[in-house]
């Protein structure tokens, strides 16, 4: 009897070969992206671990990215990431620029693993967790792993960063 084995994801890979123990979880879908919540709900977790990633860019002229992790059930506070990232003011991405600038498509988007590493901040609801749950980079994928781990693959800043 063959065992089903798990296609890895990027987010996957850079794990394992950093040597980092993580927990995948995979859910039901349609190839289109699923809200937060129902993701949680789906592979049986609190939405309180459950976290999106947000990609967004300087409203100036500079074309800076900044990556910005928060709680499913939490909105971005653009005025309070902004001043976090020394910026006056950052938007949302278009949807449409996502996977040439991240390598990620909507739904699968990961802080672990993009083209490029932006400067990234975490949500401090962080703080209270032991784990946090995140995209393992496609859509039907997640990954929960420690904050501590986590530190060792992305450098991130942890900031009051939701509304």
């Amino acid at each position: 009897m063959k065992e089903e084995k798990i296609l890895k994801t990027n987010v996957m890979r850079i794990l394992d070969q950093k040597k980092i123990n993580y927990t995948i979880y995979t859910y039901p879908h349609d190839d289109e992206a699923v809200d937060g919540a129902t993701v949680a709900e789906l592979i049986g977790r609190d939405p309180i671990m459950v976290y999106k990633t947000l990609v967004t860019k300087s409203t100036h002229k500079n074309n800076m990215y900044y990556v910005f992790v928060i709680p499913v059930l939490k909105s971005l506070d653009l005025k309070k990431a902004a001043k976090i990232v020394n910026e006056k003011g950052i938007e949302m991405i278009a949807v449409k620029d996502l996977l040439q600038l991240t390598g990620y498509v909507r739904g699968g988007c990961s802080p672990i693993g993009m083209k490029k590493q932006f400067s990234t901040v975490f949500s401090d609801d962080l703080n209270t967790l032991s784990s946090v749950i995140f995209s393992a980079g496609k859509i039907g994928f997640q990954v929960e792993i420690s904050p501590l781990e986590l530190k060792k693959v992305v450098p991130y800043k942890i900031a009051d960063i939701t509304e």
